[in-house]
C-alpha cells in the first residue's frame, strides 16, 4: 500500500476530524509525515496548474473549522478552498445542514503571496454568513463568481481589518489529486481536488 493510500485509509470515517480520537490523531499525523517524505512536488508554487481549483476538506486539526459544528440541531456539510491562482485568491466555504430551509454558509474570501517555494502568507479580507437560500447559494464556483461581480449578501457580508486576520500556510504535499497543508496555528489539512464539471 502507497503511502498516499495509507492516510486516505487512516482518515476514513473521521469526518474531517470531528470523530477522531487523540490515538486517531497521532495516527493520521504519522501517516501524514510518511507522506510528506515522499513528495514529489516540493516546490508546489511553481506548479500553479496543480495547485488551482477547487479543494474538499478531507480532514484538519484546525479547532476554528471543526468548531463550526457546535450549534444545535446544524451540522457541518462540505467545506471548500478553493484556489485561484492567477488571482492570487483563495475562498474557504463551509456548507452547514441539518434544518431543511436553514442551510447555511460560511465564507471567507482572502488574497495571497507567496514567500517560498512552499509557503504562502494570507491575508483574509471578506467575510459572508447566511442562509443558502437568501444568499442564492448553489455551489462554490457561483458563490465566488458572485464575489467576484461585486454582489453584496445580507445580512452578515462585512471586511475583516487584514493586519489582524492574517497567516501563512505551508503546502507540504501536493500531486494531481491530494493536498496537505500546515498552518501558522499548527493545525493540518488534508484536501482531495474536485474533478472539473
Amino acid at each position: 500500500m502507497t503511502e498516499k493510500a495509507k492516510l486516505l485509509e487512516t482518515i476514513a470515517g473521521k469526518n474531517r476530524g470531528l470523530l477522531a480520537t487523540e490515538m486517531d490523531r497521532v495516527r493520521v499525523l504519522s501517516a501524514i509525515e510518511q507522506l510528506e517524505d515522499h513528495n514529489s512536488n516540493p516546490a508546489p508554487l511553481k506548479t500553479p496548474e496543480l495547485l488551482d481549483g477547487n479543494w474538499r476538506l478531507l480532514y484538519t486539526t484546525s479547532k476554528g473549522i471543526l468548531g463550526l459544528d457546535r450549534f444545535p440541531v446544524l451540522q457541518l456539510g462540505q467545506i471548500y478552498q478553493c484556489i485561484r491562482v492567477e488571482e492570487a485568491k483563495l475562498y474557504n466555504i463551509a456548507e452547514i445542514v441539518g434544518v431543511p430551509f436553514l442551510e447555511g454558509i460560511v465564507s471567507v474570501a482572502a488574497t495571497f503571496e507567496p514567500t517560498s517555494e512552499k509557503r504562502v502568507q494570507v491575508k483574509f479580507e471578506r467575510s459572508i454568513v447566511g442562509l443558502q437560500r437568501v444568499l442564492g447559494y448553489k455551489s462554490p464556483n457561483k458563490l465566488i463568481k458572485d464575489i467576484e461581480t461585486g454582489k453584496k449578501f445580507f445580512p452578515l457580508d462585512f471586511s475583516i481589518e487584514s493586519r489582524e486576520q492574517q497567516g501563512w500556510l505551508d503546502i507540504t504535499y501536493l500531486d494531481e489529486d491530494l493536498r496537505i497543508g500546515r498552518g501558522n496555528e499548527g493545525s493540518v489539512f488534508v484536501l482531495a481536488k474536485e474533478k472539473k464539471s
